[in-house]
């Protein structure tokens, strides 16, 4: 159990999507099971980097997280990426496999759009020189953007009439335009919070509808740009002109294919590297590492890497993008644990590991809703929730960075459900008195 987020890469043919999944999927890919039973053949699991709890409480030495790792007390949260193929300008009206990739963004919560900032590959991934690669950002959301415009325009007039005819609040009018794209009452009332259209929709003409659709894109699929092949010649050129048209924070400068070669190198047993740093260490630099010594082939691709894209850029910038990408939805990792002065999820009296399960949630949550999020019994005979310190929390209390360790008491739990969900229920029975 992890979280129900899902993060959608996408990209043009040769712009290093593939390099990009393969690192951000292959470094723990084979630390524990998969907490995502119903993963699909384009979908993989990313991890997200936070600072685990277990740092703060002096327990790094016993922290066993179930599913992804704690090293150090960086925690790598496993977080659901998928693959989305077709994109090709000319999708929204139905070019390449543009059908299949509208409909798969729908189940996506964050775009992570791999852009070849080179600028040696054209719109349609062939090589060439000198592209500009800010087509490629702008055409991805335009796409999107006339799929959905195109959909809502030809329905304007019904919808006009029918939301005349019932008097209907304007959000839920909206919303039952936009659910199919994933959206809720509360993102509809966000977007059109931030819009501030002061017309009625009956005046509504289609530059009103372009900006609604706008306005819904920004908070419906928030996007990061991953400027990828940054060590390449033109690159430089392009991320200057990019920087200047665009918001820094939907940006990180990445090289998948170094990130690639680095944790090669590093499963191999050539280097120790350090994931999201500019550090790894090789044989000459310790010599008791037991690490194998380096050939010319492999000492010349590290020191390029160095050069080009260490050195200069502080890391090959995949880890930040899905650091980035997670952290634009707002959500705060959530530990439910059995024991609040252990932190640990066994039976009391037996060792076992702390901080078992991480769990994302998004902002507002409640503790009850919370209580469900991890199992429907929890919810079932829930009694009350405390926090570190054996604070009692009210049920309508909301997640927050100070309320996310968190141990449920429950009554009547059935003992098939207490041995399944051993992780995450309490199972003492504790009856109110």
């Amino acid at each position: 159990m992890s979280s129900d987020f899902v993060l959608a890469c996408v990209g043009k043919p040769s712009a290093g999507k593939s390099s990009f999944l393969n690192a951000v999927t292959d470094a723990v890919a084979k630390v524990g099971n998969y907490p995502f039973t119903t993963i699909r053949p384009n979908h993989g699991v990313a991890y997200y980097p936070i600072q685990c709890p277990c740092v703060k409480h002096g327990k790094q030495d016993v922290c066993q997280p179930r599913y992804g790792r704690c090293i150090a007390g960086t925690r790598y949260v496993p977080i659901s990426i998928m693959d989305v193929a077709g994109l090709v300008p000319g999708a929204s009206h139905g070019q390449g496999l543009g059908n299949q990739f509208l409909d798969d963004l729908r189940s996506a919560d964050v775009l992570v759009h791999v852009v070849d900032v080179s600028g040696t590959t054209d719109e349609s991934g062939k090589e060439t020189t000198g592209y500009n690669p800010i087509n490629d950002i702008d055409w991805l959301h335009s796409e999107i953007h006339e799929w959905i415009f195109n959909n809502l325009n030809k329905k304007w007039s019904g919808i006009v009439r029918r939301h005349t005819a019932t008097k209907s609040n304007i959000i839920e009018t909206l919303h039952n335009q936009f659910s199919g794209y994933g959206a809720t009452q509360a993102i509809v009332a966000k977007f059109m919070d931030r819009l501030g259209l002061k017309e009625s929709v009956e005046k509504w003409d289609e530059d009103t509808l372009h900006k609604v659709v706008d306005a819904f894109l920004d908070v419906r699929f928030p996007t990061i740009v991953a400027l990828n092949k940054i060590d390449l010649p033109d690159s430089d050129k392009n991320i200057a002109k990019i920087m200047r048209k665009y918001d820094e924070n939907m940006l990180v400068l990445t090289s998948a294919v170094s990130e690639c070669f680095l944790r090669r190198m590093d499963k191999q047993g050539y280097i120790k590297y350090k994931e999201g740093t500019d550090e790894f260490i090789t044989l000459e630099d310790d010599p008791d590492s037991g690490l194998k010594p380096l050939d010319e082939k492999i000492q010349s691709r590290l020191e390029k890497i160095q050069d080009l894209v260490l050195f200069r850029y502080g890391s090959t910038g995949v880890e930040e993008v899905i650091s980035r990408a997670v952290e634009t939805l707002g959500v705060i990792p959530v530990y439910p644990v059995r024991n609040l002065s252990s932190f640990s999820n066994g039976q009391p009296g037996k060792q076992g590991g702390v901080f078992r399960d991480c769990i994302l949630v998004r902002p507002g949550t409640t503790v009850r809703e919370f209580a469900k999020k991890v199992h429907p019994e929890i919810d079932k005979h829930y009694l009350y929730a405390e926090t570190v310190g054996n604070i009692r929390l009210g049920e309508n209390d909301i997640i927050s960075e100070k309320i996310n360790i968190i141990s449920f008491k429950t009554s009547a739990m059935s003992t098939s459900t207490s041995s399944t969900n051993s992780s995450t229920t309490n199972t003492t029975n504790e009856k109110k008195k």
